[in-house]
Formats: C-alpha cells, sequence, structure tokens
C-alpha cells in the first residue's frame, strides 16, 4: 500500500544525475518508487496526494554543521532550519557537546558555550534538562522527546576533556592513562551513535573565563590518539576546526585514521590563502586522502554587542576580556593605553582588521550613525576606526556593529562552491544566534547561485546538499530519491527559492533574544522520513516525524 504520492514534479533525486520528470510513491516512510508517471491505481490508493508540478522535488537537505545540541530540548522543530527544506542536522561541530557531562561540570559546558559559542546561560540553565551524563544517555533523551527533523550529533573533544580530566581539562595536557580513558569514552559513544569525533584548535575559540577551550590543549598524541580510536570503529567521520595546524598534516592524519574527515572552513580571504588550501586539499585526494573542506555561499557576516565582540577575539586583549565583568570592559575601551596595546597586537591576515566592511547596525543611543561605515566615522573624527568604535560602545555598550569577516569576494566564492571534493557546511544554526543566521544556506545556494549567478548547476548543488553529504556522514539509506532510501523530500519552486529576511525574536527560554529566517520564500513541501511537516506553503508545527540518525560502517565506495 502507497501512504503518499508526490505527483507532476521534476525529480533531482541527489546522486548528480539530470534532472526528469516523475512521479514519486512513499510508504512505510521510505520511498517505494520514482517513475515517470505513476499507475492511477497506485495514485487513487494513496491516502496524501501533493502537487509539485513546476516545482523541484529533490531530497531533504542535510546539513552538516550546526550546534543545536542545547536548542533541541526547547525548540525539537530545530528552528529556522525547518523552513528552509533542511530534513537532516549534525550538531557537536567544533568540539561543544554538551555530552558527556558529570553534573559538577554542567555550569562550565554552559559558560563555556557562552562565551566560544554566543549561547545565554540563562536560557542553558532554563532550557537543558539535564537528565543526561553519557554521550549515549543524551541522544536517548533528545530521541524520547520527540523531533520534527533526524538529528546526529558528535562527541566533542572539549567536554570529553572535562569528563575524563575534570577541570584540568582547562589547564594541561591529557596523561597516557588519561588518554586511553578519553578513547574508551569516544568509543563507546560511537557505539551509542555519535557522528564521530568534532574538536577546535582555532585560536579564536575562547572558553569559561577567557581561556582557550580545552581541545586547544590537546598534544599531537591525544588528537591522534582520538582519531584512531573512531578509525577502528569505521564509522561516522572527524570533523576539525583549524587554526595553527599546518593543512597538509590533515591529509596524512586522516590517511592514518582512514575515517573520512570534514573541517571547517574553507572561506575567501583577500590574502588568498583559500587558493593554498584548495591546491592541498586536490593533492591530499591524488594521495588517496578524503578530507572534505566546508564551504558556504554565505559570507560570514556577524552582528556583534561590543559587550560580547566575538570576531575581535583573535586579539589577546580582547581574548584577556572575555569573562570580566563589563566595568572592567568598559574601562578597558576607555583605556588609551590599552587601545594602543590593542592596536599594536591586532592581527594582520585579515580577518578582524576590515574596517571597510564595518558599520553600525543596532544602536538607541545614536540612530543616526546606523548603517554608518566605522571607518567613515573614524575619518570624520580624526581618529583610528578602533578608536571611534570604542569611543561609541564606552557611551553605548550594547551598541551592535556589522562586519564581514570572510567569504564575500563573489568570483572566489564561485569558484569554491563548484569544487567537487568539498562540502556544504558552516551554517553554525544553533550558535551566534544573536550574532547571525546562516540557517538559510540551502536557499541561499538555490536561489542565489544556481538561479540568479547561475554559478552552480541545480543537480550539482542539491548532490552538495544531499547525497554527498550522506556519503561523507555514513547515512547510505538518505540524501537520495531512490526505492528504499527514507522519504526525506523537500519539493520547492527553483524560479522563487530564497532565504528571505532576518529578523530578531526573543523566542528562546528565559527570554533570550536570537536572529532567525523564518520567512523564505519557495518551499512548498518537506517531509521527514514520509510524513509532511510543511505542506502547501504551510508549516506543520506539531509535527515529529523525526528520528536520531546513526552512522553505518563506511564503504571504500562512499569513504
Amino acid at each position: 500500500m502507497v501512504d503518499l504520492v508526490i505527483r507532476g514534479g521534476t525529480v533531482v533525486d541527489g546522486t548528480g544525475a539530470p534532472a526528469r520528470r516523475a512521479d514519486v510513491a512513499v510508504a512505510g516512510g521510505r520511498v517505494v518508487a520514482v517513475a515517470e508517471r505513476l499507475g492511477s491505481a497506485v495514485v487513487a490508493e494513496a491516502a496524501t496526494v501533493l502537487d509539485a508540478s513546476g516545482h523541484v522535488v529533490a531530497p531533504g537537505f542535510i546539513d552538516i554543521h550546526t550546534h543545536y545540541d542545547a536548542q533541541v530540548f526547547w525548540d525539537p522543530r530545530l528552528t529556522p532550519s525547518c523552513y528552509h527544506g533542511v530534513t537532516t542536522v549534525i550538531a557537536g561541530n567544533c568540539g561543544f557537546s554538551i555530552a558527556p557531562t558529570r553534573p559538577r561540570h554542567r555550569e562550565l559546558i554552559a559558560r563555556t558555550l557562552e562565551s566560544v559559542e554566543d549561547m545565554d546561560v540563562e536560557a542553558l540553565r532554563a532550557g537543558i534538562p539535564w537528565d543526561f551524563a553519557t554521550f549515549g544517555e543524551y541522544l536517548a533523551s533528545v530521541g524520547s522527546r520527540g523531533l520534527a527533523l533526524n538529528f546526529g550529533a558528535y562527541i566533542g573533544h572539549t567536554p570529553l576533556r572535562l569528563y575524563v580530566m575534570g577541570e584540568d581539562g582547562y589547564e594541561r595536557a591529557a596523561t597516557a592513562d588519561e588518554i586511553d580513558e578519553m578513547c574508551a569514552v569516544l568509543t563507546d559513544a560511537m557505539a551509542a551513535g555519535a557522528m564521530g569525533i568534532a574538536t577546535s584548535i582555532l585560536p579564536l575559540h575562547h572558553g569559561a573565563d577567557g581561556r582557550p577551550v580545552p581541545s586547544r590543549l590537546a598534544s599531537r598524541e591525544e588528537l591522534e590518539a582520538l582519531l584512531a580510536a573512531q578509525g577502528r570503529t569505521g564509522r561516522g567521520v572527524a570533523a576539525l576546526t583549524l587554526g595553527d595546524l599546518d593543512a597538509t598534516e590533515i591529509y596524512d592524519m586522516q590517511l592514518r585514521a582512514g575515517i573520512p574527515f570534514t573541517y571547517s572552513a574553507l572561506l575567501t580571504r583577500p590574502d588568498g590563502s583559500h587558493r593554498r588550501l584548495l591546491e592541498i586539499n586536490e593533492a591530499g585526494w591524488a594521495r588517496g586522502a578524503r578530507v572534505w573542506p566546508q564551504v558556504t555561499p554565505r559570507p560570514l557576516r556577524f552582528t556583534v554587542p561590543m559587550t560580547n565582540p566575538y570576531p575581535f577575539n583573535v586579539w589577546e586583549p580582547f581574548a584577556a576580556l572575555a569573562g570580566q565583568p563589563l566595568e572592567a570592559r568598559l574601562a578597558a575601551y576607555a583605556d588609551p593605553d590599552w587601545r594602543r596595546e590593542a592596536l599594536a597586537r591586532g592581527r594582520t591576515d585579515g580577518f578582524a582588521l576590515r574596517w571597510e566592511t564595518y558599520l553600525v547596525a543596532e544602536s538607541q543611543r545614536f540612530p543616526e550613525l546606523v548603517d554608518r561605515r566605522i571607518s567613515d566615522l573614524a575619518a570624520e573624527r580624526g581618529v583610528t576606526p578602533l578608536d571611534a568604535l570604542l569611543d561609541l560602545a564606552v557611551v553605548e555598550p550594547e551598541l551592535r556593529v556589522a562586519c564581514i569577516v570572510a567569504n564575500d569576494d563573489q568570483a572566489e566564492v564561485a569558484a569554491l562552491l563548484t569544487q567537487e571534493r568539498v562540502a556544504y557546511g558552516l551554517s553554525d544554526a544553533g550558535a551566534h544566534v544573536g550574532q547571525l543566521c546562516d540557517a538559510p544556506q540551502a536557499t541561499d545556494l538555490l536561489g542565489i547561485w544556481v538561479r540568479e549567478r547561475g554559478v552552480v548547476g541545480l543537480e550539482q548543488a542539491v548532490h552538495g546538499l544531499t547525497g554527498r553529504q550522506a556519503d561523507i556522514l555514513g547515512l547510505p539509506d538518505r540524501g537520495r530519491l531512490l526505492p528504499g532510501h527514507h522519504a526525506d523530500i523537500v519539493v520547492f519552486d527553483p524560479e522563487t527559492i530564497a532565504p528571505g529576511p532576518i529578523r530578531r525574536v526573543a523566542d528562546f527560554p528565559a527570554g533570550s533574544s536570537r536572529l532567525t529566517a523564518d520567512q523564505p520564500t519557495g518551499i512548498r513541501h518537506v517531509l521527514v522520513n514520509g510524513t509532511p511537516i510543511h505542506r502547501d506553503g504551510v508549516h506543520l508545527d506539531d509535527a515529529r516525524p523525526g528520528t536520531l540518525v546513526r552512522p553505518a560502517a563506511h564503504s571504500s565506495a562512499t569513504g
């Protein structure tokens, strides 16, 4: 018996094959037929028939880089991803999962997430049930509450260190015995369904009290031991956030570990360093390595309050203020000596010094300055851009400044998006919620880079958002519209699909605010495991057909 039929659409099946006109039949949560025209008897027996005339019918999009680890408990719809055709999300990226966590470290984990991912501590306190300690218990807790989307998660290196080492995980390298224990905990997590180990050595990542996150203190021996432990399971993918590690070494490490790697992020930079990373990637693949740099169609744009200006944390003087009382931060901002030190020690790699991209985004005290560039204000006042900004921040600490820190060169972004050995990632959905909202990555890619600019072909874009992601993660029966696969499906209008506006709302626990993108255009139907969560342009808020996803053993073909 057929439960549901999607009729009259153009199927782009996620394999990269050419689009074709076809109907899709679903039964028991899986695709049972994809045919040019289903017989009238098949259609007649279906309980639900969805019209897809003039629309593309594709596998649901898979977002491999989210931070929904905590939000999933108070927002099982996983907004705003659910509005953009996403049917599967992977959390725990950058090594910042919330399990495993011992009861005595819950507050420390919350303060770490506050600093490194701009998560409101009060929202975390109110929203996380903390009925778990191990990673397996965490997945069971998530799964027991109902999900609109499919949900998978990495085990994070930062909580793993704290779980084994206690607060020493923030202070020192691990001993051999502690490394062995971490490997054992990781192995148990993989058996419970973890997508893999995620870690970060990015200098920007500072945790509680402004200290480097625990994963940054790991020795090479520790990191390689964890990767080897996951490699022995033959499952999932290791996710790395790079810092000072030579990118070439990542490919050697992958060859030793044997499971695929993905890293974030391969972004365009004014100095052209991204081209070198592409060369390293091609050379690594030629040697047999399977490393998938994450690229994104969206510029990396933050809107940050000067009480916590995240992009500035690459400067040690700013990083040292993390976790300090507001009074101490404002005193530093007002101190001419501190300003001179900040400028002297400022990074010159283009990450945080592109003042031409900085502008006043939100201000109650200076509404006339909204949308004015900081560099223009500085020129008018005869001061440096940093002085101009800090002068405003001392008067209005909650002033928000917008800046683009990378990935805004259209031609260079186009070159990245058309690569075959990259992954579409870095939506960061669930993190930096007060500072950015890149959850619309899929609708941005399809609306701007496929339709408007013609840079990426439709079939290539859909494959990159679906089948390729499933292969990387080890989800062999998702990501394609083929008989036997789970019926995760999105039906969209290729002529109107677009990400829509971003707006600020206060709908998180404890009245916490965030940016969201809940009004995309062109999404007509979305199915998760055969059940509609979005039908005829209307989101079905109470639908909970999602499930936990766990990686299967990799084959050499999917690697």
